[in-house]
């Protein structure tokens, strides 16, 4: 199988596993775990996220295990109540 990771799928690498956070042509980072801030205050951010890097000469030894983007983007509602997007 040819796997082409994209952001948002949860992958297997090595004996770590998660999200794919961020991509580009050089590596992609995997999130393998998220705390809450200690101190927030300042920043939008309330979460902190370790993330490891695989290098795209690595991206072979990946295996896929899923994704959470839509399935069924026609349904999709950008605000609750709205009508569904034409």
């Amino acid at each position: 199988m040819n796997y082409t990771p994209q952001v948002g799928d949860y992958v297997k690498w090595k004996n770590h596993e998660g999200w794919v956070y961020f991509m580009c042509d050089q590596s992609l980072s995997i999130e393998i775990g998220v705390k809450d801030k200690k101190c927030p205050l300042g920043t939008n951010h309330k979460k902190d996220h370790l993330l490891l890097v695989c290098n795209n000469y690595q991206w072979h030894e990946l295996e896929y295990v899923k994704n959470r983007r839509e399935i069924d983007v026609d349904q999709y509602k950008s605000q609750r109540g709205r009508y569904i997007d034409p």
